[in-house]
């Protein structure tokens, strides 16, 4: 029997997301547990799952669309069903007309505005573009299309009111597709008395930009930071990298040492295994520690849950598939949610140490610097090490300096005795 999609609720308190795109042709049969559609939200790609088998009858948004929770987004049927009128089908279901007001029908992903030189061709907008492009004023005959098959998106609009804004001329451009249209350009504006400022280009906030803005603001707002800094020898933790990665298992990094390492010292300091909530300091049984993987769309950090239960060797390969599927979009919401600290290792661009920002709402977050050969005395004497700089940002709510001090002692202990991270 014929039924509607409707766009999930994949994010607590989301009012809406973006259709990224339809894996599946129209009227392609698909089984239980296929992706129906990949959607995206404010941190992460994800895959809407299909409950049972059917097969897919009709689409009702198009690829960039920003749609309401609980809205229709396609139209599925049993396997091998076959509709006559799926007009007629929606009507029944409570889908007839545009599943956005003022938008296209079902079926036409987006509305189409006439080519400005060209009559006769048609361009393609989002119905988020639309509502946008008239509350801005814009007319969108005017703008040029930098989603799929030159379609107007929300971007391309903002792009538009941010150089009128500026006071901005629109030259004429064509694109490669022969469709004529123009596109504001942003002046240099003078600096001093004779000189230009050099030319630049504006790109437009992603979703998930504006997130890891509106988190991170709200983190150093609200959240007293105070940093401990800590510096440990690791000639010991390097070579037993070397030694794990000899036996031919899973490849170990050396982020994977620090991150069971920082799991190790939570278990020994549980007081640091907290979050701050409005009534209460809330500790937890199992340790949690989030990664952040940077993403050609922003900073993720996805969480490695119960580290205190996991061998170096699970942790090596959970990571691993949590870092790939960061960078390919594919992480589920779920993993984006949880644990008390995050890892954030810019030792592989060469940084020596730097301080981090906590992620809300955990407590603390390590900011992971290179290992890097230093002048270190010893018994006395001055010598070549390896070392390693850190420093740990902690949330003074819910942890007090001398806990924070403890767990780095605990932390630079286990990485100068790696093998108690094995333990």
């Amino acid at each position: 029997m014929a039924r509607l999609l409707v766009m999930p609720a994949v994010a607590a308190n989301a009012l809406e997301a973006v259709l990224s795109d339809w894996p599946l042709p129209v009227g392609k049969p698909f089984a239980a547990g296929d992706a129906l559609a990949t959607v995206e939200t404010e941190k992460a790609v994800v895959d809407v799952p299909a409950e049972a088998p059917g097969v897919l009858l009709r689409t009702l948004v198009g690829i960039g669309d920003e749609v309401a929770v609980g809205a229709p987004i396609a139209l599925l049927g049993d396997v091998d069903e076959v509709v006559a009128d799926p007009d007629e089908v929606l009507a029944r279901l409570g889908a007839a007309g545009s599943p956005d007001p003022g938008g296209p029908a079902p079926g036409s992903p987006a509305r189409s505005a006439d080519a400005p030189g060209l009559p006769g061709v048609r361009r393609f907008s989002s119905p988020l573009a639309r509502r946008l492009a008239k509350e801005a004023g814009l007319s969108l005959a005017d703008l040029v299309g930098s989603g799929p098959g030159g379609r107007i998106v929300r971007r391309d609009v903002e792009r538009a009111r941010e150089a009128r804004a500026v006071g901005a001329d629109a030259p004429a451009v064509v694109h490669a597709d022969g469709v004529a249209a123009t596109v504001p350009a942003v002046p240099a504006r003078a600096v001093g008395h004779d000189a230009a400022e050099p030319g630049y280009a504006d790109v437009p906030h992603t979703r998930m930009r504006r997130a890891i803005a509106e988190r991170l603001g709200r983190s150093v707002r609200e959240a007293p930071h105070f940093a401990v800094h800590g510096t440990a020898r690791v000639e010991s933790l390097l070579e037993l990298r070397a030694r794990l990665n000899g036996y031919g298992g899973p490849r170990v990094s050396v982020n994977d040492l620090v991150v069971l390492a920082a799991a190790r010292a939570h278990a020994r300091v549980p007081a640091m295994n907290v979050i701050w909530m409005t009534d209460a300091v809330r500790r937890y049984a199992h340790v949690d520690v989030a990664i952040a993987v940077s993403t050609d769309r922003g900073l993720v950090t996805p969480v490695l849950r119960g580290l205190d239960g996991m061998s170096i060797s699970a942790v090596a390969v959970a990571s691993a598939d949590l870092v790939d599927r960061a960078r390919s979009g594919r992480l589920r919401e779920d993993e984006l949610v949880g644990g008390t600290l995050t890892v954030t290792n810019l030792g592989p661009y060469g940084t020596e140490a730097f301080t981090a920002v906590i992620n809300p709402p955990q407590s603390a977050i390590l900011a992971v610097g290179a290992a890097r050969k230093e002048a270190v005395v010893r018994d006395g004497e001055l010598e070549v090490g390896t070392v390693m700089h850190v420093t740990l940002s902690v949330d003074h709510r819910p942890v007090d300096g001398a806990v924070a001090a403890e767990w780095m002692a605990a932390f630079l202990a286990i990485l100068e005795e790696p093998v108690r991270i094995l333990a």
